[in-house]
């Protein structure tokens, strides 16, 4: 069955590759800072649950000079707390489609990363910052709550405590601390953060899908099962990844002299 998606004016998606393997997603609402409206969210979820096949790892960017600066504010609507809570539970389903979807997801990061922006980039699995990223969550002085799964997400990546902070005092972390904290896994030069990200996202789609997979599916949830759980777990998902026969061949090519061997890197 052939997996299509519906096109939207402000989401951009194409494929590159030697294999087309890796799909590129922007938002291009540049003059609202690509802030992300209902619209752009339901695109996001319809995407990534009709990846075409062929792909194997995705990058994320933003069009312009911002990555996306949250959910757009002009287009917030009056909600009671019924509406709200289903409105948020719409963003919380999109998102999870990013984390727990078919492909290892990349985010490209300049400029402004706030809010739901911050929301989006935390349910990507590897984050490249150039140094004009910035992040904030003015949540806070909004009146308003995280409701993208940014009270789940963000506090993984680094505690609690620190995002406490950014929503109670407006605290804005520059891209050098904002990489040193784990808001970001690479720190570019600026202009260099989707070059960068497309670079990994190709190295990440030679992996063998199980692994890949595993690591998007499994890992989270082992990290948070306790020891015992955890230790099982692992043991099932080593046992099922060895067992294909991509595995088989990628272990047979590096017993066999045909695989490069791990070396220091510069």
């Amino acid at each position: 069955m052939t997996k299509t998606f519906t096109q939207h004016p402000e989401l951009h998606f194409e494929r590159l590759g030697e294999e087309q393997e890796v799909a590129v997603i922007r938002l291009t609402r540049s003059a609202k800072r690509n802030a992300l409206n209902d619209g752009l969210i339901l695109a996001l979820r319809d995407l990534f649950e009709n990846m075409p096949d062929g792909v194997r790892s995705a990058v994320i960017a933003g069009e312009g000079p911002h990555f996306c600066a949250g959910l757009d504010l002009s287009e917030l609507k009056e909600r009671d707390a019924g509406q709200g809570l289903h409105h948020s539970r719409m963003w919380h389903a999109a998102l999870e489609r990013v984390q727990f979807g078919p492909v290892p997801v990349i985010a490209a990061l300049q400029g402004a990363v706030v809010g739901g922006g911050l929301e989006l980039a935390s349910a990507c699995h590897i984050r490249v910052a150039d140094a004009s990223t910035f992040y904030a969550l003015p949540e806070g002085s909004r009146g308003i709550f995280v409701g993208g799964g940014g009270a789940v997400r963000i506090p993984k990546l680094i505690g609690a405590a620190r995002m406490a902070d950014m929503m109670l005092t407006g605290r804005v972390y520059n891209a050098q601390d904002g990489e040193r904290i784990g808001l970001a896994q690479y720190l570019v030069p600026e202009g260099a953060a989707f070059d960068k990200a497309l670079e990994l996202a190709v190295r990440v789609a030679q992996n063998a899908p199980l692994t890949n997979y595993a690591l998007m599916h499994a890992l989270p949830r082992i990290a948070e099962q306790p020891a015992d759980q955890g230790f099982f777990t692992e043991a099932m998902m080593a046992a099922i990844a060895q067992s294909a026969p991509e595995a088989k061949t990628r272990l047979n090519d590096f017993l066999e002299g045909r695989a490069a061997k791990v070396r220091k890197q510069d």
